[in-house]
């Protein structure tokens, strides 16, 4: 019988901790704790994770300090982890050290230094209570001295006098730089009455509103979108702490700490000893000037361990005591290894039960718990467990208490990633918005003109008042000012890699001739798509059954936490499979995202229904790394899985393809030689493309007679953007991955000069977890002296090295020895292959990195990270002074950005054109080339829209319907662009937001806002980040009503001038605009008021005139009492 009790968060989290209360072994401790001795305690016998539920346990038994000392920083944010599970985050510190690696290389890490001054801050205000996790090379950094925090820390309260002049003062005395925005700590900024700051002493910034002479509010705001989070009361203002220590006295950290503190160790020998070595290696760089002497910031081990005995002590497990002490002994055991066996694990649970012991199997997600309950259902119901929602790192069994703890992520052996409150990293998007902001000379399209330079913002004046518009420079320069309301028009040129555009000449009809040959190209690849979709879609083909309990089983194994898109991409595949007509799904993601876990899924699915699967791959090495990935993940599955290629021997091959006929395996993984005549399937149900783009001509046309009636799925990872995704919707079926596994390590990236040390570390320390290394370098000229300073580097080091100039065939020979572990280094230029996987390569060194475009950095350090070990990446430099400033903010953006974040592909626009390319064909990317990314979007767009609607009308109905006019009032729209021109002031004034690339930004967010309460919010964000709108800024909101209302009217352009309205209506004649009720609805109101307004018709256009018209919301006014009388009179004549 299955137990399922339904469990909250909460719940999961104390129960534990109150099973532990009736423990003798911990009733023992609670009472050593309580007592008044100093004598230090042995606890053995704990293991996993019931140490922190041991640890939780004594916090509510004895509320003073505890600092936890382990050997490894990963040990103590996995066990800061387990704690935040058990007591939740208040009062639960993680201490890490300042520096990125340690204190032996110089880069500071701004989130460490966050997280260091929360605990000194939290500690000198005078509260004991709390857990403090830490670890070796954190302990042993100094830390500024109590008093001289207090003295550096200033408070900012509600309602407190306080004038911007002297908190400017402060945070200069500080060390705070004045930025523009703020969003990384030591940052601050003054926009009129409100000061934004980014304190050490928070992990998000505040924003501080001033009236007068007075603290209005305080409140924290997200460094992403620079909005409000949570009002405050009070906040403290710290510097970096990190130059207070250097400058000003000292402390260790264990002199900090309160005389009643209870350290808690484990391994507390070995701890010390790395201390001291650390301290050594330092000691020695420092002396051959490598770096600055850093003798008065560290101590040594034996100083810790001096330090520590003055306080009450705790030793896990391993090391100490010698002398007298207090032994509390446990007896657990950690989880035994299921190696994803479930009749293991069903066996273990059966068998625990007949033993006495309680079952908890413990997930982070809700699906993962699910799919358990689901397979356990299926498998063996007669299992006992009761499931916990609840984050622990490693299970155990407590032999006193009878209770197993088995952690999911270790049943499928699943990698588990720690979290860390408040753990400050600078967003993707912030980047990306320093990488996409216009700039003055940078290029950019208009729509109806072509491609100009962008000039910047200029005031202009109308009729003697002022606006604002945006400058474009055209070939000659001839010059064109854009209002700010028809920015929508108006897009960042993205064309391939470097090459300057063509600039257009403004008044000629060559940007339109362009636009239509680029048209009619498009609408060719578009109709050749949907006719062969259309054919796809009445052709029959196998429907396979729903999933299996096999299929969930294999499912809940997968090694990382499935993504929203993943889990939509696989659904998808899933039902195309399950429909009667053959499937032709496209997946694309970035290597590592997912999309072979995809392809592994549905050719399970396959196999279940006793059809076969041919995976064909571009290359050998690729055929050999699928067919490890496949047969890895089906290892404990009824499914034969084999490969084919040329490095297979005659006779094996001969073998295999007999195999292959007769239906004994299922999956097969190989090169073109797939296609060949001599291969004969016996069911093949499943055919699966990698890298379609990278075959030849033949082998495409060889795969239309295997494509046949076969349901397909192709994989590419080349990123193509999710707006075409939208534009192809009927055309062609699309699944894209733009997310990381979210349980992925983030790949640490540090940027070094070219130094010895850095490199011997870093290849040492992959060998040594018998890792391999990639070392690119792409100067082929020197590549082989780069070999040999590796060589003399690291003399026990297997080397081997891949470049452009050598025979195919010699290249996939080295690249097959080093998949096979033959070498340690691989040193290759960037021909390492995209859709490469090696996951036993974790660290990636990149020489002369200055040298690389952001896309091609961000590409090559995703080939490390794949696996369930943390990965490095080393940007290696001249010194970053020697660099030009576009470099340096390449660099800073990669090495910031090492979470490998969705957004980031925004940025890399070189991609979205190559992958556009790959999709619609390769001569596309010379069009884009000369229309630019954006307008080339549009006209994709238009032209599958056009198809749809004039040519395959009959197979998207749904397409048709849409263009009816809904019922309803004022809900049609005729226009679809309402110009606008006045003479009223109408932009965000200078000194309202004084950042130019931020007021171009809300133009066009304002530009792209399509109803009332996005209008509002977008209002609301102004106030937060600005303070209330001035009348400029309020009517610029009011002209975006004022063209929505138009365009329901039947109304393109508006010309606001002299207190007269003129309103155009639509130009073409035909419209149905001019067949609609609502048009004799105007054409009556404008005569029963014909003494203030007028109907003239001249020039092929008809025009509405109003005088007195002073405003912009006297315009919508207006516009409203029309649409209000077209109502009424609409219901009297349905009520007649």
């Amino acid at each position: 019988m299955l137990i399922l009790l339904p469990q909250t968060d909460s719940m999961a989290s104390t129960v534990f901790r109150e099973i532990y209360s009736q423990h003798p072994s911990f009733r023992k401790l609670k009472e050593l704790l309580a007592g008044d001795s100093n004598e230090p305690v042995m606890i053995n016998g704990l293991t996993g994770s019931s140490r922190a539920v041991v640890m939780a346990g004594a916090l509510s038994q004895q509320p003073t300090t505890h600092v936890v000392l382990l050997p490894e920083k990963e040990d103590a944010a996995y066990f800061y982890n387990d704690l935040t599970a058990l007591l939740g985050d208040d009062n639960i510190f993680f201490f890490p050290g300042s520096y990125k690696r340690s204190v032996m290389y110089d880069q500071t890490e701004p989130a460490n230094i966050i997280l260091r001054t929360e605990v000194l801050n939290f500690l000198s205000s005078g509260k004991r209570k709390c857990i403090i996790v830490t670890y070796p090379e954190s302990v042993m950094e100094k830390v500024v001295s109590r008093s001289n925090l207090r003295k550096n820390t200033f408070s900012i309260k509600k309602g407190a006098r306080l004038s911007t002049e002297f908190l400017e003062e402060v945070l200069r005395e500080y060390g705070f730089t004045r930025t523009e925005f703020v969003y990384e700590p030591g940052h601050y900024s003054v926009r009129g009455s409100i000061i934004d700051l980014f304190s050490y002493a928070a992990d998000k910034p505040f924003r501080i509103d001033f009236f007068g002479e007075e603290v209005d509010s305080v409140r924290s705001f997200n460094p992403d979108d620079q909005l409000s989070l949570q009002i405050h009361d009070e906040i403290q203002v710290i510097p970096d702490i990190r130059e207070l220590a250097f400058t000003e006295s000292n402390d260790s950290f264990i002199d900090f700490i309160a005389p009643s503190s209870i350290i808690w160790s484990d391994n507390f020998d070995f701890i010390i000893e790395k201390t001291d070595a650390i301290w050594s290696q330092a000691h020695t760089r420092s002396s051959k000037g490598e770096i600055s002497d850093r003798r008065d910031i560290i101590i040594t081990g034996r100083h810790l361990e001096e330090l520590c005995s003055q306080h009450r002590q705790i030793f896990f497990g391993r090391g100490r005591p010698s002398g007298e002490a207090a032994t509390v002994i446990f007896h657990t055991e950690p989880q035994p290894s299921f190696n994803k066996n479930f009749q293991l694990l069903t066996s273990k649970l059966v068998s625990n039960v007949q033993e006495g012991y309680r079952n908890y199997i413990i997930s982070e997600s809700e699906i993962q718990e699910q799919r358990l309950k689901d397979i356990f259902a299926e498998t063996d119901p007669s299992a006992e467990f009761t499931p916990l929602l609840l984050n622990l790192h490693n299970g155990f069994t407590d032999h006193d208490l009878r209770i197993a703890v088995y952690t999911d992520h270790q049943i499928f052996d699943r990698y588990h990633k720690f979290r860390i409150k408040g753990f400050f990293t600078r967003r993707d998007s912030m980047t990306i918005r320093e990488l996409t902001d216009l700039n003055p000379g940078d290029y950019v399209v208009h729509s109806d003109h072509g491609i100009g330079r962008f000039g910047g913002l200029e005031k202009i004046e109308v009729n003697g008042r002022l606006q604002e518009a945006i400058k474009l420079v055209f070939r000659d320069n001839d010059i064109l000012f854009v209002g700010i309301h028809a920015l929508h028009r108006i897009s960042k040129y993205k064309g391939r890699d470097d090459t300057p555009p063509r600039i257009n000449k403004l008044g000629t009809g060559t940007w339109q001739k362009m636009k239509q040959a680029t048209k009619k190209k498009v609408k060719d690849i578009a109709r050749d798509l949907i006719k062969l979709y259309a054919k796809r879609k009445a052709s029959g083909g196998f429907a396979f059954s729903p999933d299996s309990y096999l299929q969930r089983e294999l499912e809940a194994s997968f090694i990382w936490e499935d993504t929203p898109d993943q889990l939509a991409s696989t659904v998808a595949v899933k039902e195309d499979m399950e429909a009667p007509v053959p499937m032709d799904r496209l997946v694309c993601g970035d290597v590592g995202f997912g999309k072979t876990e995809v392809a592994v899924r549905a050719a399970f699915k396959a196999a279940t229904d006793g059809k076969q699967t041919a995976l064909l791959v571009p290359t050998t090495i690729l055929a050999l790394q699928h067919y490890r990935t496949f047969t890895s993940r089906f290892e404990n599955f009824p499914v034969r899985v084999d490969y084919i290629s040329r490095h297979r021997k005659p006779a094996e091959q001969k073998q295999i393809l007999k195999q292959l006929a007769d239906g004994e395996i299922d999956i097969i993984v190989g090169t073109h030689k797939l296609t060949g005549k001599e291969v004969r399937f016996r069911d093949l149900g499943l055919l699966i493309i990698d890298e379609e783009q990278r075959f030849g001509v033949a082998v495409k046309e060889r795969l239309k007679s295997l494509r046949a009636g076969v349901d397909t799925l192709t994989m590419t990872a080349t990123p193509i953007p999710r707006t075409l995704q939208f534009s192809l919707m009927g055309a062609r079926d699309l699944s894209i991955i733009t997310t990381p596994p979210p349980n992925r390590m983030p790949i640490i990236t540090e940027l070094h000069g070219f130094n010895d040390d850095i490199i011997r570390e870093g290849i040492v320390y992959e060998v040594s977890r018998n890792g391999q290394v990639f070392f690119i370098n792409n100067r082929i000229e020197n590549i082989m002296e780069v070999k040999a300073t590796i060589n003399r580097i690291c003399p026990e080091v297997k080397t081997a090295v891949v470049h452009g100039r050598m025979e195919g065939q010699e290249i996939e020979n080295v690249m097959f020895d080093f998949v096979r572990g033959d070498y340690d280094v691989l040193l290759a230029t960037t021909i390492i292959e995209s859709g490469l996987d090696i996951p036993n390569a974790n660290t990636i060194f990149i020489n002369d990195a200055h040298k690389f475009g952001l896309s091609e950095l961000h590409q090559l350090r995703g080939r490390v990270g794949r696996s369930n070990k943390k990965a490095f990446c080393y940007l290696l430099t001249p010194p970053l002074s020697m660099l030009t400033g576009e470099a340096r903010k390449r660099l800073r953006a990669i090495e910031e950005n090492y979470e490998l974040g969705s957004g980031f592909n925004i940025a890399l626009q070189d991609l979205d054109i190559r992958g556009a390319g790959n999709l619609l064909g390769g001569e596309q990317s010379g069009f884009i080339a000369e229309v630019g990314y954006e307008t080339y979007q549009k006209i994709l767009e238009e032209a599958v829209r056009e198809l749809k609607d004039e040519e395959f009308g009959d197979l998207f109905p749904a397409a048709a319907d849409k263009r009816e006019p809904e019922k309803g009032i004022g809900t049609r729209q005729f226009v679809a662009d309402v110009t606008v021109d006045t003479d009223l002031e109408i932009m965000f004034p200078d000194e309202y937001v004084s950042n130019i690339p931020e007021r171009i930004r809300l133009y066009k967010e304002l530009n792209d806002i399509r109803d009332e309460t996005a209008l509002a919010a977008f209002e609301a964000h102004l106030t937060d980040r600005f303070g209330p709108p001035p009348s400029p800024a309020l009517a610029l909101l009011d002209i975006v009503r004022l063209k929505w209302i138009s365009s329901g009217i039947g109304i393109e352009r508006v010309i606001l001038k002299n207190g007269t309205m003129i309103a155009n209506f639509v130009t073409d004649r035909t419209s149905q605009f001019y067949n609609d009720p609502l048009f004799i609805s105007v054409m009556n109101y404008v005569n029963r008021k014909q003494g203030s307004m007028t109907v003239k018709q001249g020039n092929g256009k008809l025009s509405l005139t109003v005088r007195g018209v002073t405003s912009v919301s006297q315009a919508i006014a207006l516009f409203g009492k029309i649409l209000s009388w077209h109502t009424s009179t609409i219901k009297q004549e349905e009520g007649q």
